[in-house]
């Protein structure tokens, strides 16, 4: 199975995500944990100078950039650990593209989807998505460290990519689980171990 971790900044899905580690640990499933950008050699490069607030791409060139990285992370980590039978958990997937550089950075969702056809990406089967006020993510995450490049956006920016989130949510209820992330961690991830259907 391959789930995804999608929302915001400041969502809380890194939170979440070591929840789901130690709830794996202890029921003893196999399980790898993976993120976008920067989960290969090639891609840890990549996020370097995506995630870099002195440096000025254009959206093409951001978005070439996260799908240089995810075709690292899909012939490296994601396809080899679903073949061996490995529960998949990535934090961030193609779900952040269409929401970060289809409707932020104004690309489009039909131009996104041609290359995601083009490359034969494997989708998810389940997706948690961690919902928030734009105002309130981004409140979180100028706690924890430094604002980089996506975070440094406008919040007209942030309130794009969240709309965009919404919009993919109603569009895949099959798939995406939304879950209110002004909840406190412990309830979110009662959410989630709820809705994961894994024996």
């Amino acid at each position: 199975m391959f789930i995804t971790f999608e929302g915001i900044e400041g969502s809380g899905k890194t939170t979440q995500i070591n929840f789901l580690k130690d709830f794996f640990k202890e029921k003893s499933i196999k399980a790898v944990f993976t993120k976008e950008p920067g989960s290969s050699k090639i891609g840890g490069e990549i996020r370097n100078i995506l995630l870099n607030k002195n440096l000025d791409l254009s959206p093409y060139a951001e978005l070439f950039l996260i799908f240089a990285d995810r075709s690292q992370h899909v012939e490296e980590i994601i396809k080899p650990n679903l073949s061996a039978d490995f529960l998949v958990i990535s934090d961030r997937y193609i779900d952040s593209t269409f929401a970060y550089q289809g409707e932020g950075r104004s690309i489009g969702h039909e131009e996104i989807s041609k290359i995601i056809k083009k490359m034969n990406l494997p989708l998810p089967d389940k997706t948690f998505l961690l919902d928030l006020p734009v105002s309130e993510g981004l409140k979180r995450a100028k706690k924890r460290a430094e604002f980089d490049r996506f975070e440094s956006e406008e919040i007209a920016f942030h309130e794009k990519v969240r709309n965009s989130y919404l919009k993919i949510y109603e569009e895949n209820k099959n798939r995406i689980i939304k879950i209110d992330a002004m909840k406190s961690p412990n309830k979110i991830f009662d959410e989630i171990e709820k809705n994961l259907e894994i024996e």
